[in-house]
């Protein structure tokens, strides 16, 4: 069987050619390979360098690589946070013609980690509460979307930095499966699935002395399940108001939105005696405040960065002289978004050295300035301003966390 590549891009062909598909995973040569950190995976994995761009190529079986890409690709065309597929190569032969096992290549999550990396070094049990509510929440996402994941874990996870807290996406979909809805019992399966694969990821990095000695393995593992609960019951939930109470819906619908969700379609119904409406969210679409920065400003960022960033804009919106909400005169708000990211936000992230900002994407340096700022003018009693914050935080902060921006090897 002749090698075959099949790619989502007519230009990764070519592309992919370049790399030694005549050699096993495990022999490639390192001028091939980029050192990025990895994590457990039941196959081989590496990281290679096509053109441009950084991908990770897994070996497996044919049948298992091509039904995964596929699996990626339809993740993909309904928004869900997982990995990007680029291709698929089969008929892979040595150089004694003898068959070797098929790729799958996806895209390198730029600025994101496995958790094994990140436990490294030690993490504290508020930043775990962070990875727990990003899984519970990537979670929740697939099972809306009707994708019975079939492996969660840690390990099938990757992780990106969002503002404070962490943005979770799937990486491995070899065992998953899309429906058009799923069952209380398929949803339930996953998260006992993910409750038992948790607790034994974290006993086994307390027996290596990875885990911090206050974490309980168990509890941590029982944790996304409270977490998956509570937020699939506030987005599925039937509320029933008193009739007239309009607000009320507005209320349930401006909370969903501070979870990062869009209500994209309701079911609402009055009971027959006129005193009562009854509300369910029949169709919850994550991404609130990522689609509402997208549509202003043009910038891609996980959905924490972007309330940060939306946030900041609107108070920098209300220093304008054009600002003037309601009023047809005024500047509309696109225009002064766009003023913001050419005035603003680009300027403040291109003055830090690329060489200190390692791995983090623009947004996530932004929301660090941020911070930095609020805690300098926290100190100082007053707004000490953006361009003093920014140079504080490149004299004083990014020195120190080079090392830790840095990606490692395994």
């Amino acid at each position: 069987m002749a090698l075959q590549i099949n790619a989502t891009n007519p230009e990764h062909p070519a592309l992919l050619l370049e790399l030694p598909w005549h050699l096993p995973l495990e022999e490639w040569p390192e001028e091939y390979l980029v050192p990025l950190p990895r994590g457990i995976s039941r196959h081989v994995v590496r990281y290679a360098r096509a053109g441009d761009e950084v991908i990770a190529v897994k070996e497996l079986a044919r049948r298992p690589a091509l039904r995964e890409y596929e699996l990626l690709r339809d993740l993909d065309r309904i928004g869900i946070p997982a990995v990007d597929p680029l291709a698929v190569v089969t008929g892979r032969t040595d150089t004694a013609g003898e068959p070797l096992e098929s790729v799958l290549i996806t895209r390198h999550l730029g600025g994101s980690m496995p958790y094994r990396s990140m436990f490294e070094t030690t993490l504290r049990p508020a930043t775990m509460h962070r990875l727990m509510d990003a899984l519970a929440v990537l979670l929740v996402r697939l099972h809306l979307a009707g994708f019975a994941w079939g492996d969660c874990s840690l390990s099938n996870t990757l992780f990106r930095r969002d503002a404070g807290a962490y943005a979770a996406y799937l990486v491995d979909a070899e065992t998953g499966d899309l429906h058009p809805e799923l069952s209380v019992g398929q949803r339930e399966y996953d998260l006992d699935l993910a409750r038992v694969n948790i607790s034994g990821e974290l006993l086994d990095l307390e027996a290596s002395g990875a885990l911090h000695p206050s974490v309980d393995p168990i509890e941590f593992g029982t944790e996304i399940c409270a977490r998956y609960q509570s937020l699939w019951r506030e987005l599925t939930r039937t509320s029933v108001y008193p009739a007239g109470k309009h607000h009320y819906i507005e209320r349930r619908i401006r909370r969903l939105n501070d979870l990062g969700f869009d209500v994209a379609e309701m079911q609402i119904e009055h009971a027959s005696n006129g005193d009562t409406v009854t509300f369910v969210p029949k169709v919850v679409d994550a991404g609130h405040h990522q689609r509402q920065l997208l549509r202003l400003t043009g910038l891609d960022a996980e959905e924490n960065q972007a309330r940060r960033l939306l946030n900041d804009l609107e108070s920098w919106m209300a220093t304008q002289d054009d600002y003037a909400p309601g009023d047809p005169l005024g500047a509309r708000p696109e225009v002064l978004a766009h003023r913001w990211v050419r005035e603003v936000f680009r300027p403040t992230v291109r003055s830090v050295p690329p060489e200190l900002r390692g791995p983090v994407d623009a947004a996530e340096i932004y929301h660090e300035l941020l911070e930095h700022r609020w805690y300098l003018s926290e100190r100082a009693q007053h707004d000490i301003g953006l361009d003093t914050a920014v140079e504080d935080y490149i004299r004083n902060i990014l020195p120190k966390a080079r090392e830790t921006l840095r990606p490692t090897d395994d």
